[in-house]
């Protein structure tokens, strides 16, 4: 296989995983807007009070599957985004960061409309600023890089073991209760809750300052594991490695999510769920090269790979009309009903986007904010 077909094939396959990234990162968020309170509620209290046994145990599984394992996917292809921006960079002889500081700066902005507008759990403001960082460490040698993951990682170990290890001892417990006084997210307008929102600054971007060391050592792991061959058929040794970590992750992931509590969540979502992307990456690399990605869901993967910030803005955008009370309120009018309602949503959503991006890309090589970007990158 040529350079220019095996660079094809791999950013196809790149494509792929972003694709499995937005539409993952949907199966967690979906949770957050069917709350009666939102993010403030699944701070609070995850399975709301009223919520029957059977029903609440089905919930934590099905928010257990897409837990944090998404979020460091899209991270690790985040990173790899990086790396190939890099190094076409430097095959041109061209300045590195140079541009990409701008392009790092538009993601900012993305971001901050993201958090404003549409949904408070937005991570593309953390990402910019990640992505800005790691523009920097790739000017380092293969072995700093190596370092800096083990470094990074160990340091976001110990910050997160230290806050389950907290909670365990003090028995604080998360579930407790739901806040006090008039909901926004049921009983406010859009514009109230772009002024919550503003309001809650420091809470609601209190996440990506505690994943900050994560978020770094994933975006040049991603980087690493790119220039290793993790999608190349000599990266086959790398890969069955992740699968197996992966693997064995999955059901320490599972009994912490389901069983866990507070602390389980927590160590869930920070501490296993990145090892399960790790597992999800490297099957995903596998079968792209056993199968292509010419398949059906390959190719709607990819689609809406390419156009990951349209379909990412848009998939919240269409949750909140569904779920907040300046939509059609089903946060609060389906309660009694969280769990099905939430799957159902979740199922709709995906079609919706998927059917969108794919309509949307026979017409159009880019997606419309994908576009904006673009354009606004070639005002500098």
């Amino acid at each position: 296989m040529s350079t220019g077909s095996t660079r094809t094939a791999r950013i196809a396959a790149i494509d792929v995983l972003r694709g499995i990234a937005i539409i993952g990162t949907l199966g967690t968020n979906i949770w957050v807007f069917s709350h009666p309170w939102g993010l403030l509620g699944m701070l609070s209290a995850p399975v709301t009070p009223e919520t029957p046994d059977a029903a609440a145990v089905v919930q934590l599984v099905l928010m257990t599957l897409a837990q944090g394992k998404f979020l460091a996917l899209l991270s690790l292809v985040f990173g790899m985004g990086v790396a190939i921006q890099h190094g076409a960079a430097v095959r041109r002889g061209m300045r590195w960061p140079g541009r990409y500081l701008w392009r790092a700066t538009l993601l900012f902005l993305d971001g901050a409309i993201n958090y404003v507008l549409i949904a408070e759990f937005d991570v593309l403001m953390g990402y910019a600023v990640t992505g800005a960082v790691v523009a920097y460490l790739l000017l380092t040698s293969p072995r700093a890089q190596r370092g800096m993951i083990i470094i990074f990682g160990s340091l976001h170990v110990i910050v997160i073991t230290g806050i389950v290890a907290a909670i365990v001892l003090t028995g604080a417990n998360a579930d407790a209760t739901l806040p006090n006084g008039r909901n926004p997210y049921t009983d406010g307008s859009f514009l109230d809750l772009v002024l919550f929102r503003l309001d809650k600054l420091v809470l609601f971007r209190a996440e990506a300052v505690l994943i900050g060391f994560l978020a770094l050592a994933l975006f040049l792991l991603g980087a690493r594991l790119l220039g290793a061959g993790v999608f190349a058929p000599e990266g086959a040794r790398l890969r069955r490695r992740l699968l197996v970590a992966g693997a064995i992750a999955v059901p320490v992931d599972v009994v912490l999510g389901v069983a866990g509590g507070t602390a389980g969540l927590l160590a869930e979502r920070y501490l296993v769920a990145p090892v399960v992307a790790l597992g999800i990456l490297a099957l995903v690399a596998e079968l792209s090269l056993r199968l292509g990605t010419d398949g059906w869901i390959s190719r709607r993967a990819r689609e809406v790979g390419r156009v990951a910030l349209s379909a990412y803005m848009l998939q919240n955008l269409l949750a909140g009309a569904l779920f907040y009370g300046w939509g059609l309120g089903l946060a609060e009018s389906a309660a009694d009903v969280r769990v099905p309602v939430t799957v159902a949503a979740f199922v709709v959503l995906t079609a919706v986007i998927t059917a969108l991006a794919h309509l949307w890309l026979r017409r159009f090589e880019l997606g419309p904010v994908e576009w904006l970007w673009k354009r606004a990158a070639q005002l500098r």
